[in-house]
């Protein structure tokens, strides 16, 4: 009797072993035992689809067998990695498979693994079981790779070739897919190279995200016309009109942004944020391209549940006060592609703009000068640049130095250029802050053995990065026998930033009345074209003209601004106190000067009052 007991006792606990996990959806196993850790989530503890309800059909998705490829183009705030990460963990516990997480660089594929997946398989504790701790000396738990039972997931960077390479992969997972590289080293396209990694899986699933970037070249845009085009209609709290939530519904009194509203499209009532919620849960998807078998999604930042509409509206004020930050919310906010307005400028129209100020009365806006040096076989180009809040612009000077670089004389007249102090319309006086100076040229060394004797004044030695994406001054190096610091410049970045600001409405860009039509030829002598690299479209910027030494200085002015990476508000400040102590100082003297004349008409006064 007892050895049956025990008998059962086994029998029960093989049982709970060989038990298969319950019949899950994504969104089920999310909802059941996903944990949300307090590094990665405002709202750690446990998930709840409820609470970003749009989410659970793009889940469902993810399992559905007859959907093999799903692509999200989405705005930021709308818990897109933490969607990849409840499908990742899904597939860890539920489904043990071959998974790869393909993020834009390394560097973002160590910082997903330590700082959003390694957290979740912490905290949640299903998964803990699984992997093994990654403190432990062993290779079947490293940052970028790790085994569970059936399965391993490897996170690489689309930069790396080595990476995309060997392993056959059931799962693929693309993020951020817009600011991969068009080629992994000399291989070719990333995605496409993940993809293959797929083909010996019938059942294999390949999804995308990414914040869409510009139009005619965002690789998430050309996957979603491909697709089945879903968008996510909620009702309207008053006529029950299904709509999809749209930036031109949002209204608000002139500079109040706390008064915005959305208006319902059909019926016009103002909708209160607090019926977001109920419209959220009400909502469904609807197709747009039924013919697809490929599910795609489109979402923006209105529907977030973790963002308010005058918290959006705040955030378009504010970007409305440059092009580059207007881009920004028109893709992570709107999640909506950014369109180039025209490719050129004209030269004469800007001629026409030009104001009443010059080198010698520098507008009182100017907080900081920076200026850009371009070399010449027979001369040095510099263009100094005043820059004000919000990195308005001001082009203060254009001087060429003529002779020969290779000479120490051109470089001694450099020098003593670049010590030039300026006097501002308000009374400051200014020098040159930051200088950068081409070493692209003829005279590297020259500009080596310049830069590094003056690098205490600011004065850099820079090149030029003619590619795509590239921060407009990046981290310097040490190059050469003379050890010069020499900081890269996405050139391309700086002049989509000129264009930029050259073509708003807004007035960000000053030019003074002394520069002549040459110079607004130089500056306007590019302009972006498109351009196939391996069957990918590319922008790139074309020179029309000889002559562009206007448009090269003018990056590297900016370039030094952006080495500097000054606090314009805290700048305003002090140069605000200092006028008024300045103020004080000169009223000083005449207070003096009337109480002489008020003793000599009264010599009895409180100072000599004690003699009474």
């Amino acid at each position: 009797m007892q050895e049956n007991k025990q008998t059962k006792k086994i029998f029960k606990q093989l049982s709970e072993v060989w038990r298969p996990p319950p019949n899950l959806s994504i969104d089920m196993w999310a909802d059941t035992y996903r944990k949300l850790s307090s590094e990665s989530s405002a709202e750690a503890g446990s998930w709840r689809t409820d609470r970003v309800p749009f989410q659970r059909e793009i889940m469902q998705v993810i399992n559905d067998p007859s959907v093999e490829e799903i692509v999200f183009i989405k705005s930021a705030q709308v818990g897109a990695t933490e969607m990849l990460l409840n499908a990742i963990g899904y597939y860890i516990q539920q489904e043990p498979s071959s998974i790869l997480c393909l993020q834009p660089t390394l560097q973002m594929s160590m910082a997903f693994s330590k700082d959003r997946l390694a957290p979740m398989i912490r905290d949640t504790n299903v998964l803990k079981g699984k992997i093994k701790d990654p403190r432990s000396k062993d290779a079947d738990n490293t940052t970028l790779h790790k085994k569970f039972p059936g399965g391993h997931i490897t996170i690489v960077g689309a930069n790396s070739a080595s990476g995309l390479a060997s392993r056959p992969i059931r799962i693929l997972l693309c993020d951020e897919v817009d600011r991969y590289p068009p080629s992994a080293g000399t291989e070719g396209d990333p995605i496409n190279l993940a993809r293959k990694r797929t083909t010996t899986f019938w059942n294999r699933k390949i999804m995308m995200t990414s914040t869409p970037t510009i139009k005619g070249i965002s690789r998430i845009e050309k996957a979603y016309e491909e697709y089945d085009k879903r968008v996510y209609k909620v009702p309207c709290p008053e006529c029950k009109h299904k709509q999809e939530l749209k930036w031109k519904q949002i209204s608000w009194l002139e500079n109040k942004p706390e008064t915005a509203s959305l208006a319902c499209e059909s019926c016009g009532i103002i909708i209160p944020e607090t019926k977001k919620q109920w419209m959220l849960l009400n909502g469904a998807w609807e197709k747009q391209n039924p013919s697809s078998k490929k599910a795609g999604f489109h979402i923006s930042e209105l529907y977030s549940p973790f963002r308010t509409w005058v918290e959006l509206v705040e955030d378009f004020l504010e970007a409305k006060k440059s092009p580059e930050l207007l881009q920004t919310f028109v893709n992570t906010t709107l999640g909506e592609l950014w369109e180039e307005q025209g490719e050129s400028i004209d030269a004469d129209s800007l001629l026409n703009l030009c104001e009443q100020y010059n080198h010698e009365a520098v507008p009182g806006g100017v907080q900081i000068l920076t200026s850009g040096i371009d070399t010449q076989k027979d001369r040095l180009e510099i263009q100094v640049i005043g820059w004000g809040e919000n990195y308005e612009a001001y082009v203060v000077e254009y001087k060429i130095i003529w002779g020969n670089p290779a000479t120490k004389e051109v470089w001694q007249e450099l020098d003593d250029f670049l010590k030039t102090t300026y006097d501002l319309e308000d009374g400051r006086k200014l020098n040159i802050a930051c200088s950068c100076v081409d070493s692209g040229g003829l005279h590297t060394d020259m500009v080596y053995q310049f830069t590094k004797q003056r690098q205490s004044r600011r004065i850099f030695a820079i090149k030029g990065q003619s590619q795509a994406g590239k921060p407009i001054a990046g981290r310097p190096s040490i190059v050469g026998k003379r050890k010069a610091a020499l900081y890269p410049v996405g050139s391309d970045t700086a002049k989509e930033w000129i264009h930029a600001r050259i073509k708003s409405e807004n007035k960000l860009i000053h030019f003074p009345n002394t520069l002549d039509e040459e110079y607004f030829k130089q500056l306007t002598a590019e302009k972006r074209i498109p351009k196939y690299s391996r069957g990918k479209k590319t922008l790139v910027w074309q020179q029309t003209r000889p002559r562009n030494e206007a448009l090269d200085t003018f990056v590297y002015a900016l370039a030094g601004i952006h080495i500097l990476q000054p606090d314009f508000s805290a700048i305003t400040r002090k140069n605000n106190a200092k006028m008024q102590k300045n103020a004080q100082i000169e009223e000083k003297p005449n207070i003096i000067k009337e109480r002489r004349r008020l003793y000599r008409r009264n010599p009895r006064n409180f100072v000599t009052s004690w003699r009474d």
